[in-house]
């Protein structure tokens, strides 16, 4: 078999798994960017909280409808929206900071969402909402997030320069007026969205995951915003590709193959990249060091 063969055969031959690339894909393009916000504003474990905080919903969709993506995707949105606004209020109202009033909304929510899913479900549709079904994705679903990553990349589009001078001065939007209260409420609906959609792909213990580890690793390629958006959906593409052929040749599920590529992108990126890499940051400090010696000794002489 050659190596085209090898890289394309199961897309070309399988229905089911053209579906699941094309639905990875399009999360991946929209979830990449929207990754790389959360890092820039020391937000990335709030992607963690939410990702936990739609299964409430999705439990109650799932009780009341069964294994219904409508039912399941309304339900996942409005929790998720409630769970952003009530902890935005109790870190407004009280000495609790952000990130902490998402996590202890986090744990609340993960734990009601698993005991509601199992007061009906059996084990099988557990990890169908945990872990998604990525190479069974239904003609709703693919639809569904693909409308998702579209609407978020023109509306990322349209906030950019918002959502980036929040990054670097929030003080100054509010100084400004109320654009950058605005833009937050905006950018943490996207996220939800994201979310909500991701989950038919990923399930909701993995979909932040395409959300976070490429944006990490984008940070250690580039350092303009704009940059770092492009490589972190080109990179969660990448992985989303790289795990699907994984979880075909060596029989794997496709989820965790997907996002253990984008840890293994994520690593490599630690290490190698031109951006305070690992391994460039070991050269740089021994060059200062024999620059140093060298003008100790110069200095001696």
């Amino acid at each position: 078999m050659d190596l085209w063969s090898l890289l394309a055969q199961p897309f070309i031959e399988y229905g089911f798994m053209r579906r699941a690339l094309a639905g990875a894909l399009a999360l991946a393009f929209a979830a990449g960017p929207l990754g790389v916000f959360l890092v820039l504003r020391r937000l990335s474990l709030m992607g963690d909280a939410m990702a936990h905080a739609i299964l409430p919903g999705v439990a109650v969709g799932f009780l009341t409808a069964g294994l219904s993506m409508t039912a399941m995707t309304l339900g996942g949105l409005a929790t998720g929206v409630a769970v952003a606004v009530l902890a935005g209020l109790v870190s407004r109202m009280t000495p609790l900071r952000e990130d902490a009033s998402f996590a202890a909304f986090y744990l609340v929510s993960l734990g009601l969402g698993v005991l509601l899913v199992s007061l009906r479900g059996t084990n099988m549709d557990l990890i169908h909402v945990l872990f998604g079904t990525v190479l069974g994705l239904s003609d709703a679903a693919l639809i569904l997030v693909t409308i998702v990553s579209s609407a978020t990349l023109l509306s990322l589009a349209a906030l950019l320069r918002v959502l980036a001078v929040e990054c670097l001065d929030p003080g100054f939007l509010r100084a400004e007026g109320r654009a950058g209260a605005w833009a937050h409420i905006g950018f943490l609906l996207l996220l939800v969205l994201n979310l909500v959609a991701g989950f038919q792909v990923l399930g909701t213990l993995m979909v932040v995951g395409i959300m976070m580890l490429p944006a990490t690793a984008a940070r250690f390629w580039a350092r303009p915003v704009g940059a770092q958006m492009v490589l972190a959906a080109a990179l969660g593409a990448l992985a989303s590709y790289a795990g699907l052929l994984v979880s075909y040749y060596a029989d794997v599920p496709a989820s965790p193959a997907i996002i253990l590529a984008a840890g293994v992108i994520h690593f490599v990126s630690v290490a190698l990249g031109p951006h305070g890499g690992i391994l460039l940051a070991r050269r740089e400090a021994r060059a200062r060091r024999a620059r140093l010696l060298q003008s100790m000794k110069e200095g001696n002489s």
